[in-house]
């Protein structure tokens, strides 16, 4: 138990300590600043622009930004699913995967496009090589590179005065691809071949004794996805697999990357409005979010299954000689790591899983379901998590406004009537898609006929399944047969909604910040770099969970935890 909050507190250490020169190095990317690899790949950067027909210096409009990204999103949405589609004919597929029905390919292509890499499939069992490079791998840095703009859209709303242009979106698309994403990729990849993971184009490996060892090109792609909180795993088993996941030390560098760029953007949105302790105050709330989250997880894993002391076993001994839950978790990792990875991977929109959330104590699931609830503001996804904080932030302001009796103000912009609007539409949008999914789900027989436990243990898994979709998570709670018709069409219109109904009216705003003029802060003005504004935040995010999501869990996982400590 010790080992376990040892690591939980120089995970945090490492990572923060990280973040800080990539947060400075990001922002000089977004900024178009000149960095160590400009020498590099400034030639590969204008090469990209001129194959392109893009005018570097174009600066566009909310709405021409929003249907670039937008453009972006459907090319790659055709690509993927075409790609599955014609799966058969395609090269190296050395297992001569068949093409994929079109109900699958068009959730898993949803589903890359929009950073949530939800998988009703198995991927080793499902996939040849070649979609899983030039289909999935290419989404995943196309969809983080993707967040990234979009919040350096946002940022330009506040640092611009009297603007009309909030920069361009292929530009943005492009340097955080280039600059941020591939090379960083690059380096975990070599970390990550060194520590076992494979990275190949063999065929599979058939032993004597009948045992199939899948191989291929992987750690390629869990580099890009850990760094760019995507999470869908090259094998089904995610990174429970020694194939995707080696080692201990593999297993904690992993859980720091999943974190690290949500992290540093905040110190990178710090600098670009030229006041760090704003990042630094909104990195403060996401890290309290965090902390209390995964000690709750933490101790409830280390702890070990109630149900036991119900059955009749000796709870305190059994949980001393597995080290606490153990069901559904790799030997190689134990509770401990495991829960700070289940609560790293849905606070970070990451999805990816190294142990089956379903086989969680009722209150260790709790949690990741609770973080994806809040909107995944938690760090969150690349340029997501953060422009979702900052959504939080406008509602902050506005309330401490109404109390001071001032019109609200947000680094030196008035926050009016349409701002609240859009922050109401982005935050609210997805609370909904969840509730009126699961509510749709529980009414429809073959949506529960795929439950795999009844009474609240399967309502939690219906509930976590739009959770994590709506919310572009992706993890899931593995007890759910998702690879329906119901499903695959019905959490594929929840992950759209959940990407683009953020977007939109986080670009709309944008738009509408860049064009007012610099109030200068005065006596009545709400300092937002303060240790109290912080809190305020961190009430805010809890206050909106709360009163959105109370009901949902006290028929899930709270119910389900009452129960197994009452039943006998």
């Amino acid at each position: 138990m010790t080992h376990a909050w040892i690591q939980n507190l120089f995970c945090l250490a490492l990572l923060l300590g990280a973040a800080v020169p990539l947060g400075a190095f990001m922002a000089r990317v977004l900024e178009g600043e000149r960095t160590f690899l400009h020498p590099l790949l400034r030639p590969v950067e204008r090469g990209l622009y001129r194959a392109m027909g893009i005018r570097e210096e174009e600066d566009m409009g909310w709405k021409a930004y929003g249907w670039s990204i937008t453009l972006l999103k459907l090319v790659g949405l055709a690509a993927v699913f075409l790609l599955m589609r014609a799966q058969a004919a395609l090269p190296f597929n050395p297992e001569h995967r068949a093409g994929v029905d079109a109900a699958l390919s068009f959730n898993t292509a949803v589903s890359f496009i929009t950073n949530t890499n939800w998988q009703a499939y198995g991927g080793e069992a499902t996939l040849g090589y070649f979609v899983q490079m030039v289909g999935l791998a290419v989404q995943n840095f196309l969809s983080a590179a993707t967040g990234i703009a979009v919040l350096a859209a946002l940022i330009r709303g506040f640092a611009r005065r009297s603007a009309k242009g909030l920069g361009n979106a292929w530009v943005d698309v492009v340097r955080s691809t280039l600059y941020i994403l591939l090379p960083l990729s690059f380096v975990f990849a070599l970390f990550l071949v060194s520590q076992g993971v494979i990275q190949n184009l063999s065929a599979y490996v058939r032993t004597a004794g009948g045992q199939v060892l899948a191989m291929g090109p992987v750690a390629s792609q869990v580099a890009i996805k850990m760094l760019g909180t995507n999470g869908g795993g090259f094998f089904g088993a995610n990174a429970a697999h020694p194939f995707e996941n080696s080692s201990p030390l593999s297993n904690f560098i992993q859980t720091v990357s999943l974190l690290l760029i949500p992290a540093a953007l905040c110190l990178s949105f710090g600098r670009m409005v030229k006041d760090r302790r704003q990042g630094w105050a909104l990195l403060a709330a996401m890290t309290v979010l965090f902390t209390g989250s995964l000690a709750v997880c933490t101790w409830a894993e280390v702890k070990g299954n109630p149900a036991l002391a119900v059955a009749g076993a000796d709870q305190t001994s059994t949980a001393r000689s597995a080290g606490g839950n153990m069901e559904g978790k790799e030997l190689r990792f134990g509770p401990g790591p495991s829960a700070l990875w289940a609560t790293a991977t849905t606070a970070a929109s990451n999805g990816s899983v190294n142990a089956m959330h379903d086989s969680f104590t009722p209150l260790g699931g709790l949690v990741p379901l609770w973080l994806m609830q809040l909107g995944e503001v938690v760090f969150g996804g690349v340029g997501s998590g953060l422009y979702g904080m900052i959504l939080f932030a406008l509602v902050g302001v506005f309330v401490g406004g109404l109390m001071v009796g001032r019109t609200p103000e947000y680094l030196g912009k008035k926050v009016e009537a349409f701002e609240m609007k859009m922050a109401a539409i982005a935050i609210l949008l997805p609370c909904a898609t969840v509730l009126i999914g699961t509510a749709a789900s529980v009414l429809s027989p073959a949506a529960v006929a795929s439950v795999s436990n009844p009474g609240p243990h399967g309502f939690t898994q219906i509930l976590y399944a739009w959770s994590s979709c709506a919310n572009n998570n992706g993890s899931a709670f593995a007890g759910l047969a998702a690879n329906t018709p119901f499903y695959n069409y019905g959490l594929a219109a929840a992950m759209l909604l959940g990407r683009f109904g953020v977007i939109w009216p986080v670009l709309a705003l944008a738009g509408s910040l860049a064009g007012k003029k610099h109030t200068p802060a005065g006596a009545g003005t709400l300092p937002t770099h303060t240790p109290l504004f912080a809190g305020l935040l961190v009430g805010v995010v809890l206050l909106v969970g709360a009163l959105t999501f109370i009901p949902a869990l006290a028929l899930g996982p709270v119910a389900e935890h009452l129960t197994s400590r009452s039943v006998r």
